[in-house]
């Protein structure tokens, strides 16, 4: 699987890939966390492209420009906010990768990083959302054709072991 998935540690907006996926909140008009960082890197244009969108829905996804970014494109997708986790918070954390992977397809793009969506100020468990993340991934993959690229983007040690440990325990598997 590793082959498929690889792993960064570092600042998502620095990233050179087709596209880069921001957690947003549900105006896509910038906020805390990676999408305010991601909304300062590529500058005043990308609220501007993001006004045009009329906001988007949990476990959506939206695309725009890069603007300044590395990233020729930025897939914005609106995570869960974690509750007790018996509000479907797993499947809508797994609509977010799976919706950004169908814009990326849909457009015909060749990689895409994510980072750890709704882990932040969502409080979102690291863990249960990097298993969702990778299985998501994983699983959507498999059923393509079309050759995509995945890069997991941590932005602390922490979440580089936990995407490292799964992904190991998923090798094993097999």
């Amino acid at each position: 699987m590793e082959e498929k998935i690889s792993i960064w540690q570092g600042d998502i907006t620095q990233v050179e890939v087709d596209a880069i996926v921001n957690a947003a909140n549900k105006s896509l008009l910038g906020g805390g966390g990676v999408d305010g960082a991601i909304h300062q890197a590529a500058g005043p244009e990308l609220k501007e492209a993001c006004k045009k969108l009329g906001g988007a829905e949990t476990g959506e996804a939206k695309l725009t420009e890069g603007f300044n970014l590395p990233a020729k494109y930025v897939i914005h997708t609106v995570g869960p906010v974690y509750r007790d986790g018996k509000h479907e918070e797993d499947k809508l954390l797994e609509s977010c990768y799976r919706s950004s992977l169908g814009i990326a397809k849909k457009h015909h793009l060749k990689s895409i990083a994510f980072p750890a969506i709704s882990t932040g100020i969502y409080h979102y468990p690291a863990e249960e959302a990097a298993q969702i993340a990778i299985h998501t991934i994983l699983d959507f993959l498999e059923k393509q054709t079309s050759e995509i690229t995945v890069i997991l983007v941590a932005f602390d040690q922490r979440t580089e072991n936990l995407y490292r440990k799964i992904l190991k325990n998923i090798d094993t598997e097999e």
